[in-house]
């Protein structure tokens, strides 16, 4: 990393982070190479990357969203997505009763 990491990351801050991910987007590592180095989950990495990019493109907006704003309407996402999920499953449930099927 352009910064100098510790042999042995305790806690990986903000600011380690955001240095691993900006190393990433600068092509200086890959995920595959910080995921072995520093003993990390791939898909934790991608979560960092994920999340950066959608820091990113809130702070270039002409009116970014405050946090609260971003929380509460990914709230609202996935209240909707456990919505249709429990629906889905109830109608499930109800074609298997109509056609006979025990639950499995």
């Amino acid at each position: 990393m352009s910064m100098k990491m510790e042999d042995e990351v305790k806690r990986w801050t903000a600011k380690r982070k955001s240095a691993l991910v900006l190393d990433i987007i600068q092509g200086k590592t890959t995920v595959a190479e910080a995921s072995r180095s520093h003993d990390l989950a791939p898909s934790e990495i991608e979560n960092w990357l994920d999340d950066a990019k959608r820091g990113m493109e809130n702070a270039l907006r002409a009116k970014p969203e405050d946090i609260r704003e971003q929380y509460e309407r990914q709230l609202k996402d996935l209240q909707e997505a456990y919505g249709e999920a429990m629906l889905e499953l109830r109608a499930r449930k109800k074609l298997q009763s109509l056609l006979g099927e025990d639950e499995k």
